[in-house]
Formats: C-alpha cells, sequence, structure tokens
C-alpha cells in the first residue's frame, strides 16, 4: 500500500504520513549507511516527506541526515521540512547562558544556511518557525522568510506549536503565505480539536502537521488502559498494530492532519503507512475520544 499524498501549496504535496527525525542522532547506529536503509524504508511505502529542526540531536540530525544523503539521489526523492529559532545552549550554541527563541533575520537567515550546508543541499521544501517568540518583530521576521523565499533557499514557509493570534500577526507582514503549523495532536492531546487551534486551519484549507502522534507513548501507560484495549481490539480486526490505529484516528479528521511519525526501528518504519489501512466510522472516531476524554462528550 503506498501512502497518499496531501498538496500544501500549489508546488508542494507532502506523503500523508511524514517521518520525524528528531531521535535520529540518538541512535545506536547513526552511519549513512543506516540511515539510507530508514529513509529507503520510508520511501518503499510512499512516505517522502522527512521532519527536521536545526535543534534536533542537539543541532547534530541534520548533519547526519545530510551525510546520508551524499553521493545518492536520495535528496530528488524527497520533501524536506525544517525548523528554527530555538537557541539552547548545545552544539553551536554551547556557549549561551539561558535557552531561548530568536527570530530575528540575521538568526534566520544564518540557521537557514547552516542547514542547507549540514543537508548538502540547496533548498528546504518547507521552513517553519518552532516556536512563538514573545520578543517576535513580526515585520523583521516576516520579511527574512520572505526573503528566504524570494532567494530559492526556501521554497515554501510555515510554523509550528503557533496560536491562530500568533500566524496573523506573522502573516500580516509577510508578502509569502504561511501554509501549515506543526501542533501537538493525538487521542491524548485533543485540545486542539475544540480549542480552535485545528478549525483556524481547517478554515483555510491548510493541512495541520501533528508532532507526538502518539502522545510521547502515553498511549501505552496504564492510565490509558481502557482506551489501550479498544484500540487493540480495532487493530486486531485490522491485522495492524495499535499505533496505526491512533494514528488513523488523526487521519480521520477532515482537517487533513499530517502526523508526523517517529522511530529509530527500520521495522517500525515499514509499518508507518499502515494507519492508512484502518477506516474508521463516525461512532468509533467518538468511541476512541470518549474513552480518551475518560467521560462521554457533553
Amino acid at each position: 500500500m503506498t501512502v497518499s499524498r496531501i498538496s500544501v501549496a500549489d508546488d508542494l504535496e507532502l506523503s500523508r504520513i511524514v517521518y520525524g527525525m528528531w531521535r535520529l542522532s540518538d541512535d545506536t547506529d547513526t552511519s549513512p549507511e543506516h540511515v539510507r536503509a530508514k529513509i529507503e524504508a520510508c520511501l518503499d511505502q510512499g512516505i517522502t516527506t522527512m521532519d527536521q529542526a536545526d535543534i534536533y540531536g542537539g543541532y547534530e540530525a541534520e548533519e547526519v541526515m545530510g551525510r546520508a544523503m551524499a553521493g545518492t539521489d536520495l535528496r530528488d526523492r524527497i520533501e524536506i521540512v525544517t525548523k528554527c529559532d530555538i537557541v539552547a545552549p548545545a552544539g553551536r550554541y554551547a556557549d549561551r547562558r539561558v535557552k531561548h527563541y530568536d527570530t530575528s533575520a540575521a538568526h534566520i537567515e544564518a540557521s537557514v544556511d547552516h542547514s542547507l550546508r549540514l543537508m548538502g543541499t540547496d533548498r528546504i521544501d518547507l521552513l517553519l518557525i518552532h516556536r512563538p517568540d514573545p520578543l517576535m518583530d513580526h515585520h523583521e521576521t516576516g520579511a527574512a522568510l520572505d526573503a528566504a523565499v524570494a532567494a530559492g533557499k526556501v521554497r515554501h514557509v510555515g510554523v509550528s506549536n503557533f496560536k491562530p493570534h500568533d500566524w496573523t500577526l506573522l502573516q500580516s507582514a509577510m508578502n509569502a503565505p504561511l501554509v501549515t503549523n506543526q501542533i501537538e495532536l493525538s487521542l491524548l492531546a485533543h485540545e486542539g480539536f475544540t480549542n480552535g487551534d485545528v478549525a483556524f486551519l481547517q478554515e483555510r484549507g491548510l493541512p495541520p502537521m501533528a508532532w507526538s502522534p502518539l502522545g510521547g507513548g502515553s498511549l501505552f501507560a496504564e492510565s490509558s488502559a481502557r482506551l489501550r484495549a479498544r484500540l487493540d481490539e480495532i487493530a486486531s480486526a485490522h491485522d495492524v498494530d495499535t499505533a496505526a490505529v491512533a494514528v488513523a484516528w488523526l487521519l480521520a479528521h477532515p482537517a487533513r492532519i499530517l502526523p508526523v511519525m517517529g522511530t529509530n526501528t527500520i521495522e517500525r518504519i515499514r509499518q508507518l503507512g499502515d494507519a492508512e489501512k484502518v477506516t474508521l466510522d463516525r461512532e468509533t472516531w467518538f468511541e476512541l475520544y470518549t474513552l480518551a476524554l475518560g467521560h462521554e462528550v457533553p
């Protein structure tokens, strides 16, 4: 089964399941050969979109990916999403006193250039501002993002963890359209479905990206026993693993959510596309939602 695709712009499609690389440099094996095997396992099922960020792996994950792509045709077979603006006392920022956000033009330009160099590419398909910056000068940030697009370094831009008011502030100072917001969404982090985060994007026809779609593993904790039991039942009926059903719950939403799935285990990577084998009707969707809430809907 080949994973379907979603258009986020006239000239950019992403795979419906996205491979998240935040743990890429944490693996015991970060050799180019092993990383290439992970990417190929994604491509074998139509997962072509790779989600990165400059900060992942203490600012090392992009370079790990770049070494794997060097001398191959992988770059032309995938879409690269990456992020910037988090400055933490690690890696190239080890001398910084405090973790903070930086959406200045100088920082964005330097971050884009770092990402391009580390990944060995001449373009980023989708650049996201990683976290809302309370000190953001939206005119400066917007102009910097527009400049990155105009220079051809970045094809499209978006945001991550923004609230609707953060989005509209930044967009008001930009020519290029923001095309997505990567937010936390899962059965256990479902507030986005009722607090306006998903509705804001759905109204604009823009697909949300969902980080931590398995709740950071919390779905499999004892506190979620009843929910896990029902997920197991549905998984058994569809001959998939439990995680596939939890992701299918997100895919069933009409907002066209793009779950970002992260694992370093190749066998689990090969199963990421199984979520599209699962069809949930409305009542089953609400049954899982009810178990996640811990009570029936009002």
